[in-house]
């Protein structure tokens, strides 16, 4: 279990500069990791957090909680 930490604290740190770059691929990495270790454990923490993370922004977007950001500011008459 302690190898299994050690192992997500260092894919974590390489992700770090490509994350905060990325924005919300952070969160949605954690959020992903969080439920897979709920569904399947360790290996399902490992896999919803490379899903999550990589395919996270578009699943939010899909269920529409990313609105494009000129629709917001710009109406049309």
């Amino acid at each position: 279990m302690r190898r299994l930490i050690a192992i997500a604290f260092m894919v974590a740190a390489l992700l770090a500069p490509t994350a905060v770059s990325a924005g919300e691929r952070l969160f949605d990495g954690a959020l992903g990791a969080a439920s897979g270790a709920l569904v399947a454990g360790p290996a399902g923490f490992l896999a919803g957090g490379v899903i999550g993370y990589v395919a996270g922004p578009r699943i939010s977007r899909g269920l529409g909680f990313h609105r494009p950001y000129r629709y917001a500011h710009y109406s049309r008459h």
